[in-house]
């Protein structure tokens, strides 16, 4: 799977996790080059507290478009600091 988004592949990898529709990348699989903190945090009933990252290419600024879980409830542990993508940021395999 690749996470694409304004012509540059943020990441890349066959190891996805799904997790109702979205993949989430390993942590290692993905350019953190391209990506920005963010002081958004939302809260899941099941999964527990997202944060989130901007990603910036080219001078481009997506806000908020991908998002991690740093310390997930127990259903959800499988997908501890996976990045998953949104807002435009197209993924395929």
């Amino acid at each position: 799977m690749k996470a694409i988004w304004n012509n540059e592949v943020i990441a890349e990898s066959d190891k996805t996790i799904v997790v109702e529709g979205n993949h989430y990348f390993p942590p290692g699989s993905v350019d953190k080059s391209f990506l920005q903190s963010s002081a958004t945090h939302t809260i899941c009933p099941w999964k527990g507290t997202a944060s989130y990252y901007s990603i910036e290419v080219n001078g481009s600024v997506n806000k908020d478009a991908a998002w991690y879980y740093a310390d997930p409830k127990d259903a959800a542990g499988e997908i501890k600091d996976h990045i998953a993508f949104w807002k435009g940021v197209t993924v395929v395999q």
